[in-house]
C-alpha cells in the first residue's frame, strides 16, 4: 500500500455510502492522529486503538446507530505523486470555514485554522465537510 491515509479515507467514504456505522482498520499513528482530529472537530463519534493478534487495530465510529454521518465529503488533498505544501497565509478554508482541513506541519498534525492562528504551513492532508 502506498498511500495509507488515502486508504482510510476510501474506507470511510465507503461505510458511510453503504451507511455502516463502524469501520476497522490498520493502526498507524498518522492515521490515528487524523482520526483523533476528526473526532475532535465532530466529525466523528468515536475512536479507539486495540491490541490484535498482530499489531494494533483502530476502530473509528462514524455515527451512532440510526444516524446519518456527519461527513458529506472527504478528500485527499496531497498524494504520493503530487504534495501539496502551503504557507500560514495560503491555507484553504473550505466550504467558507465550515469545513475542515487538515495540514501537517513542522507541530504535528493540526486543522487548517489552528495552523493559521500559530501562523505556520505545511502539507495538506485532507478536506472534510
Amino acid at each position: 500500500m502506498t498511500d495509507p491515509v488515502a486508504d482510510m479515507l476510501t474506507r470511510l467514504r465507503n461505510a458511510i455510502a453503504v451507511h455502516k456505522s463502524e469501520v476497522s482498520l490498520p493502526h498507524s499513528k498518522v492515521k490515528e492522529a487524523v482520526a483523533k482530529l476528526l473526532k475532535e472537530n465532530n466529525f466523528l463519534n468515536d475512536v479507539r486503538v486495540a491490541e490484535a493478534s498482530v499489531g494494533k487495530v483502530l476502530t473509528v465510529t462514524i455515527n451512532a446507530e440510526n444516524q446519518n454521518a456527519r461527513i458529506t465529503e472527504i478528500q485527499r488533498l496531497s498524494k504520493p505523486g503530487r504534495r501539496k505544501y502551503v504557507g500560514a497565509s495560503d491555507i484553504p478554508l473550505v466550504k467558507r470555514g465550515r469545513g475542515l482541513v487538515i495540514v501537517s506541519t513542522s507541530k504535528g498534525l493540526m486543522t487548517g485554522a489552528d495552523a493559521r492562528d500559530q501562523s505556520v504551513g505545511g502539507e495538506l492532508i485532507c478536506e472534510v465537510y
